[in-house]
């Protein structure tokens, strides 16, 4: 079987030559030392060098573009994926100012407006905060964020052009891989969430209203790019976790489930299937998510909060799964406890159909080559 081979059969329940593969993603830093350069790809990093070359100019954009790609896809080869990941973390606005080798200034719009990019070399991680800093958010500030979210999905026109990087990974490799794409996330934004959890209270309006933006938008990306042959959309949003969700299973069921399984039905419409990602204890809520098809496949299994593959499979049996060796087990583990975790992912995929086994979240910065060798040699043996 080929990669995509492998991973259809897998998505359809039928008997795979091998276990598929997907590791979900890679800091830089890891990816640089599995592939002997530095590699483009990662988080918070990847926003930084996109600022750091629209800094030096025109040219040195060209180069980023040209290097995230090629990195992504050559990453993705060498840890035997079977699911290409093509595009990681972007910033794509010309900063104004460089206030230091880490830091840039984008002064766009009214100052209040403005924004700062800030990068911490040592976690990998970008904050991009505002320029001055802002009074307390307010039902009115996100009712602002809202009308802006609605206002976008209204102005899109349907010859726009996304997802550069997943097209041309189809053009080029989706005749033997798999190519994940998203463009169906959901949720409320995690920076400043506070003001958005009193509203699922008091104003759940709020909420119902940037959720049915997000279906529209998701709508717009399935219809753009099913006809190039993408037929499975990644999405989700962290919403719980290791303790549980951030809201009551009221408001999930009310507010959140009928967007979740809207995404899915237009999915569905286009022949394709719903991925949702969340990290966390999902189990609170599970039989709303996962009992009666809301969404089609879960990704990022989280073992360390309790979603232990074999138990999803008993309960969920038409689920379909991608995941739960642990980063954390991964970056700080033995190597007999990342060999045990890894060896019982892939001992459930092979026993029962409907798995895609892999790290279910980054390997993160600073995690040992030998360890991430370690979980790669160990499936390329078991698989």
């Amino acid at each position: 079987m080929t990669s995509k081979e492998r991973v259809l059969a897998a998505l359809r329940f039928e008997h795979t030559d091998k276990v598929p593969i997907h590791h979900v993603g890679f800091s830089s830093d890891v990816a640089t030392a599995l592939i002997g350069r530095e590699a483009y790809v990662g988080g918070g990093i990847q926003q930084w060098r996109e600022a750091t070359a629209h800094w030096n100019g025109p040219d040195a954009h060209a180069e980023f573009v040209e290097r995230s790609y090629r990195d992504a896809v050559d990453v993705a080869l060498a840890a035997g994926n079977d699911i290409i990941r093509p595009s990681y973390w972007r910033y794509d606005r010309v900063p104004t100012k460089k206030i230091d080798d880490n830091t840039f200034l984008y002064e766009y719009g009214p100052e209040e407006d403005w924004r700062v990019l800030k990068y911490d070399p040592g976690s990998e991680q970008c904050d991009i905060v505002s320029y001055k800093p802002r009074p307390e958010a307010t039902f009115a500030t996100i009712e602002h964020e809202v009308a802006a979210a609605e206002a976008a999905v209204s102005q899109r026109r349907p010859a726009e052009t996304g997802h550069a990087f997943e097209r041309r990974a189809m053009e080029e490799l989706g005749d033997r891989y798999e190519i994940r794409v998203g463009g169906v996330g959901m949720g409320v934004p995690l920076r400043g969430i506070e003001i958005w959890l009193e509203a699922l209270l008091v104003r759940p309006d709020l909420i119902e209203r940037l959720l049915d933006a997000q279906v529209e938008s998701a709508r717009h990306n399935v219809e753009l790019l099913s006809p190039l042959g993408f037929a499975h959309f990644w999405g989700g949003t962290d919403f719980c976790s290791n303790e549980g969700p951030m809201f009551s299973p009221r408001l999930l069921r009310d507010v959140f489930l009928p967007r979740f399984r809207a995404v899915t039905e237009i999915c569905h419409q286009h022949g394709g299937l719903h991925f949702f990602a969340s990290d966390g204890n999902l189990w609170p809520v599970a039989d709303m998510m996962f009992g009666d098809g809301a969404i089609d496949g879960y990704f990022e299994v989280d073992g360390r909060a309790g979603m232990d593959l074999a138990r999803l499979r008993e309960r969920y049996p038409r689920l379909i799964l991608i995941g739960n060796i642990s980063s954390h087990t991964v970056h700080l583990g033995t190597k007999d406890e990342i060999v045990a975790e890894t060896l019982a992912a892939l001992e459930v995929a092979k026993e029962s159909s409907g798995v895609v086994a892999g790290v279910s979240n980054y390997f993160v910065p600073h995690t040992p080559i030998e360890n991430v060798m370690t979980v790669l040699e160990t499936v390329e043996r078991n698989r």
